[in-house]
This record gives structure tokens, C-alpha cells and sequence, in this order.
């Protein structure tokens, strides 16, 4: 790994929780130890829709997008294209599907097999994303102001190792979105660390909102769907499945689930079935994050690993963890329409 020296922040995991609020479209937010920044002059900002850069007056930060694990920059165009018609100056990292590749790289580390992998050299593609994108957006604005990033799932922890790699100069808040901040427990059977020890070392190098009060960290997590266990505390059997094997915990679960695949849902108890299955599945992708499957996630992230310590965490319901498979009005995500409103305040 690159050697770095780092400046001598001063980094603290404390976790000082106030009330929980309950706000308007069922969400609750925990106000943490957590400075607000200042406000800033009135600046003017370069924007553009059709090629050609103008100059509209702003008092706010320019914003980078940071994408998530297998996405990609156009994922962002609507995201995007929203905080731009309230006034923001927007850019979104150059970041292509085939570019997720990379990572590959890592199976070379021997690290990566003990579990003890780091984010450098393997991940430094991205962070010179991130460099660049921080330089493009600055470049948009007159003076020099601090960039706003919103970092979309896998995004936000790795805009934590860019900060503590590369400095906290240009940033002013962080805003996560469905971020798995926290690293699997260990010694829980089935629970394979899927980043191979990154969120190990972020939460080391990097823990909770290390950076405050220089740096404002917003957390937001989803409640879009609870997970299931696959099984009770009863005698499992084992069913054969197009997934594999599955364990079940009596015959008439084995054939339901062994059925499932094929049924027409046509009556309620078939579509509860199905709800249900689903729920377990993605139980399985929570326990594999988190350690536990029945808890309440954006269908990806649970929402306890989406929270950090010393942040301002929100949670909000009924949203989705990805712009891709979102839709309205039943799926939205985060940067959806309606549901944006609830931590846009925090880049103004």
C-alpha cells in the first residue's frame, strides 16, 4: 500500500444522541454532536443544461456526486438534474460500469484472502475520481469554496478513506445515502466480510465522524422492506431450489418454497407467500452487512450500518437504495422527488 502522511486531525468516536423527531413522510432524525457550518456570502456559480457554462448568482457550496458500487455516472442525470433546479452548481464523478472492475486487483493482495485488505492501491482509481470531480466543481464557482459531497452507498465510506488520504482542504460536508458505513460483526456463522476488510480499516483510520466539526456528516438510511431469517428456532429440513439448497423448517415451507418460483400469486395467501420469501432473501443480503437478518434496511443497507456515531443520522421510510430498479410512486430512492427535500437543507 502507498505510504501517505497524513495531517494531525483529531479524530473522536463520541456519541452524543439528543430526542428523536419525528418529521413530516414518517422519518426520524437523531440530532448528533455535530457543528453546522457557517453561512456563506452570496457567490456566483457556473451552470449548464445545454454545453455552454453561465453564471447565476449563489450562496451555496458546489456539490459532487460519488456513485456507488457498480453504478455509474448517468446513473445520477436525474439526481443531478434536481439539485440544479434549486439552485446548485453539480457535478457527479466520471465513474463507468466496466471502471468497477478494478477491483479485481485485489484478489492479487494476499490481504484480500486474510480478510486484511486495504482501500490503496486498490481503490486509487476512484479517489482520483474524487480528486478530479472536487477540481471540476471548484473550477464552476468564484472563490474558493468548499465542495458539498454526497456520497451514494459504497460512495460515502469511500469519501471517509479520500479525507483521511487526502485531506479535508476542500470539503465541508459529507452526505451519505444509504452508506454501509460499519464492518460486518465477526464470529457470526454464514457472515463473510464482503469488502475483505476495507470497512475494517475505514472505521480505524477513520471512525465515526472523525473529521467534525470541520467536516459535517449527514447519514441517511432507508426503511423499505424488514428481512426475514430463513429459518425459525424449529428442526430445519433442507428443500432444493433454483437457488440452491435452502433450509426450511417443515414440509409444508419446502413445498411452498419449492413452488414459489412457478406461482401465479393468484390469491392473497400466494402473494403474501411470495412477499415473504422475498423478505428472506433479503434478509440474507442484510445478515451478510450487518450480522442479522430480521432488521429493516433500504433493501440493500440496513439501516443500523447506515448510521455513524457523532453524524446527524436520519432514517427515512418507504426508500429505496438505488436509482436503478427505482420507481414512483411505490420505489422511491433517495434522490427521488419528495424524499431529496428531507436532506437537501443540509447542502444550502
Amino acid at each position: 500500500m502507498n505510504s501517505i502522511d497524513l495531517p494531525p486531525y483529531s479524530c473522536s468516536s463520541s456519541f452524543h444522541p439528543r430526542n428523536a423527531v419525528v418529521l413530516q413522510a414518517k422519518y426520524t432524525t437523531n440530532t448528533l454532536h455535530c457543528r453546522r457550518s457557517p453561512a456563506w456570502s452570496s457567490r456566483r456559480i457556473s451552470c449548464s443544461s445545454d454545453g455552454e457554462s453561465r453564471v447565476i448568482s449563489s450562496k451555496n457550496r458546489p456539490v459532487v456526486i460519488l456513485p456507488g458500487l457498480g453504478n455509474n455516472t448517468a446513473d445520477y442525470n436525474e439526481l443531478k438534474a434536481s439539485l440544479m433546479e434549486r439552485g446548485l452548481s453539480v457535478t457527479v464523478a466520471q465513474v463507468s460500469r466496466p471502471d468497477w472492475l478494478r477491483n479485481a486487483l485485489g484478489l492479487l493482495d494476499r490481504n484480500y484472502w486474510s480478510g486484511t485488505l486495504s482501500p490503496r492501491p486498490v481503490l486509487d482509481w476512484y479517489f482520483e475520481r474524487i480528486k478530479v470531480a472536487i477540481s471540476t466543481a471548484k473550477q464552476q464557482v468564484e472563490g474558493d469554496m468548499k465542495v458539498s459531497l454526497v456520497g451514494h452507498s459504497a460512495g460515502g465510506w469511500l469519501a471517509r478513506v479520500y479525507m483521511a488520504e487526502f485531506g479535508i482542504d476542500d470539503i465541508a460536508v459529507l452526505v451519505s445515502l444509504g452508506t454501509p458505513h460499519l464492518p460486518p460483526p465477526k464470529g457470526i456463522p454464514g457472515v463473510i466480510d464482503q469488502t475483505r476488510g476495507l470497512l475494517d480499516y475505514v472505521n480505524e483510520v477513520c471512525p465515526g465522524s472523525c473529521f467534525a466539526p470541520d467536516v459535517d456528516y449527514i447519514c441517511v438510511a432507508g426503511r423499505f422492506v424488514k428481512g426475514e431469517r430463513f429459518f425459525s428456532e424449529k428442526r430445519p429440513a433442507v428443500a432444493a431450489t433454483g437457488l440452491g439448497a435452502l433450509v426450511a423448517t417443515n414440509e409444508g415451507e419446502i413445498r411452498s418454497v419449492s413452488e414459489l418460483s412457478n406461482s401465479k400469486n393468484d390469491n392473497e395467501k400466494e402473494k403474501q407467500n411470495a412477499i415473504s420469501f422475498q423478505s428472506r432473501i433479503v434478509g440474507q443480503g442484510y445478515k451478510q452487512v450487518c450480522g442479522q437478518a430480521d432488521v429493516w434496511g433500504d433493501g440493500v443497507v440496513p439501516q443500523v450500518s447506515a448510521h455513524l456515531d457523532g453524524a446527524k443520522n436520519i432514517t427515512l421510510d418507504g426508500v429505496y437504495h438505488s436509482p436503478v430498479g427505482a420507481r414512483h410512486p411505490d420505489r422511491p430512492w433517495y434522490g427521488s422527488e419528495g424524499i431529496l427535500e428531507h436532506w437537501i437543507p443540509h447542502l444550502l
